[in-house]
């Protein structure tokens, strides 16, 4: 299928951006690359609606991890470093776990620099619409870089009901018009209680 305004096309379960890569595009993929040896994972947030297309700045990416142990995360973060990331929390294995531990995010950027950076955030099922999302993966491809995503309608919901901020509700506007095409109110209808549960417990 190839959308109406030729932004996108799918291909089997995937779904295929049309448009070159950018030193943001880049900076994640690199990322991604080294998590993906360690870590099931999902990107969210504003990094979803501007790899589609919106033009807007943005400082950090936010990156749905599930909860790891100390052994994984350790072989992690000697990966991150060696490939010339750093932790905003800290220099050394203990004083970055102290926040690993009690699911606290943390955040990552190449040396020498403070952004774009990778919000690094620790899911497990105390989590229900987090962890919703991040086991429902969309996968979505531009040129080389393969990343997964949530389902479409889940990540505008999120944006509407959950953060609801003006970048937000811009963003939501955005993934609602860019995929027009494809979007289905059956999966707003199954989407929303989920995403309203975790309003509730806040």
């Amino acid at each position: 299928m190839i959308s109406k305004n030729n932004a996108y096309s799918i291909k089997e379960d995937t779904i295929i951006i049309n448009r070159e890569l950018n030193k943001l595009d880049l900076f994640v993929k690199t990322f991604l690359n080294i998590l993906k040896r360690h870590s099931d994972y999902l990107i969210v947030s504003g990094f979803v609606s501007i790899s589609t297309g919106r033009t807007r700045g943005t400082e950090d990416v936010d990156c749905l991890v599930p909860k790891m142990d100390k052994v994984k995360f350790t072989l992690f973060l000697k990966d991150l470093f060696e490939h010339d990331f750093w932790c905003y929390q800290g220099d050394t294995l203990e004083e970055i776990w102290r926040y690993v531990e009690i699911g606290d995010s943390i955040r990552f950027a190449k040396k020498e620099e403070m952004y774009p950076n990778i919000e690094f955030i620790l899911v497990d099922e105390s989590k229900p619409a987090k962890y919703f999302e991040l086991n429902h993966p969309q996968k979505i491809k531009i040129k080389d870089f393969e990343f997964k995503i949530p389902p479409i309608e889940f990540e505008i919901l999120y944006k509407e009901i959950i953060l609801n901020g003006e970048k937000d509700i811009a963003d939501a506007k955005h993934l609602r018009i860019f995929f027009s095409d494809i979007l289905k109110e059956e999966n707003f209808k199954e989407y929303e209680p989920i995403i309203r549960k975790e309003l509730k417990e806040n």
